[in-house]
């Protein structure tokens, strides 16, 4: 992709999916951010990412509008070009949870959008976040933001934040599908599992992190009642409930000698041991009589 002399929005009202595109578009090209209508000469040039107006979708020519699909056509914002045209659309689908009904709300309006989700449209409104609020205010307040203005930094680690996000958690699916373990509880059919991730050097960055996602994403999450990890703090592992199921519960391990942490509510435990016979053993005292 050619670097921006200039990324081009709208002026006026600012919602979350193009300055969000406009974060995104900085981590990768940082350049300054103007708020105005774009001419035509804007749209034909390479240089100037136009988002979220213009009436165009042109990725050739980092036009990035959705205004101009289809009534009927499935939610899609200026946030979900920018990210088709990286690449990490489908993963960022999958990873960030906030997204669709982000979509949903830039199209189709708070009222499609709570239906769509089952909840009362009260609801949507005590999901706001000063936050959110605050810097999409101060956005829509501003005609140009360049490099070292507040709001244009912050812009950009919001960008690299969300980038980096997308990115790693794919690395980490893919460490734990190369390494993980699946272990059964019982010999029986449909038995309960835990997943284990051993510890590898060298170990990448906190993969455990991803483990609840993995086991969601591999159709598992009916089976697998345990995660078992190396513990970023010691040489050990780390056991804990997946979506915390009761069938599990770590204070049975409490007075173990190789335990040395185990939650008073049952759902995390810390080890030292690291024969997975061991982890084995300690996991069916977890689980027996559940």
């Amino acid at each position: 992709m050619t670097s921006f002399s200039t990324i081009l929005t709208h002026p006026g009202g600012a919602h979350k999916d193009e300055f969000l595109a406009c974060c995104v578009l900085l981590a990768e090209h940082p350049a300054p951010i103007v708020r105005r209508e774009p001419t035509p000469a804007d749209l034909a040039d390479l240089s100037i990412a136009v988002v979220d107006v213009g009436h165009v979708h042109d990725p050739a020519l980092n036009n990035f509008d959705h205004h101009q699909l289809p009534r009927d056509h499935v939610p899609t914002c200026s946030l979900s070009l920018v990210l088709q045209h990286f690449g990490l659309y489908e993963d960022a689908r999958q990873f960030c949870d906030w997204l669709e009904p982000a979509e949903w709300f830039d199209c189709r309006g708070p009222n499609d959008t709570a239906r769509w989700l089952g909840v009362e449209r009260n609801i949507m409104g005590k999901l706001n976040s000063p936050i959110d609020g605050t810097l999409r205010r101060r956005f829509a307040l501003s005609t140009q933001l360049s490099p070292g203005d507040p709001l244009w930094e912050i812009m950009r680690l919001i960008g690299d934040d969300l980038l980096t996000h997308v990115r790693s958690l794919r690395e980490r699916l893919d460490f734990i599908a190369r390494h993980s373990e699946l272990w059964t509880l019982d010999d029986v059919a449909g038995a309960p599992c835990v997943l284990f991730l051993p510890r590898t050097d060298p170990l990448p960055d906190d993969p455990s992190a991803a483990l609840e996602r993995y086991v969601e994403s591999r159709g598992l999450g009916e089976r697998v009642i345990g995660l078992i990890s190396p513990d970023r703090r010691g040489g050990g592992y780390g056991l804990s409930r997946h979506r915390d199921s009761a069938r599990l519960d770590f204070t049975r391990i409490a007075a173990e000698p190789d335990v040395h942490f185990a939650h008073a509510r049952g759902f995390v435990a810390k080890t030292s041991a690291t024969d997975p016979q061991r982890l084995r053993d300690l996991l069916h005292l977890a689980f027996a009589g559940a």
